[in-house]
């Protein structure tokens, strides 16, 4: 193989377009979850919202966060609960289907396992309005 020769001394140019610096970071993605949390989000629609593998994904959420992807989701939507139980007479079953957590079972076991007490025990506590019963 030869290299390529030109007359006048004039090195061979060739187009390498520099592909745009892209943001490798979780952050854009943390945002469309939060977007969703009353959404059903998976692990898989975060990576895939990500375009990153769900292994390469997982490894870069924890090195940002600090924890995993569905720990930190879990987190998000226990606080949004605990908004919504402080500030709305929403019920409990309201606030777990707005929260994502799908039914007040699930947001009593989160509330219990991460709080040590019930979503109405957390309601009373904070002098939170009592939830309508017509709703």
């Amino acid at each position: 193989m030869v290299a390529p020769w030109h007359e006048g001394g004039q090195a061979q140019f060739i187009e390498h377009p520099v592909p745009p610096d892209t943001d490798r970071s979780t952050s854009a993605t943390r945002q469309w979850a939060l977007d969703r949390l009353a959404e059903p989000v998976t692990l898989e629609d975060m990576a895939r919202h990500a375009h990153m593998s769900v292994r390469t994904f997982t490894r870069r959420f924890r090195s940002e966060v600090g924890s995993s992807p569905q720990k930190w989701l879990a987190q998000r939507r226990l606080a949004h609960a605990r908004l919504l139980l402080e500030s709305t007479d929403m019920s409990v079953a309201r606030v777990a289907t707005a929260c994502g957590f799908g039914d007040p079972v699930a947001l009593r076991k989160h509330f219990n396992t991460y709080l040590g007490l019930s979503p109405l025990a957390y309601r009373r506590a904070h002098n939170a309005p009592e939830p309508m019963t017509a709703r």
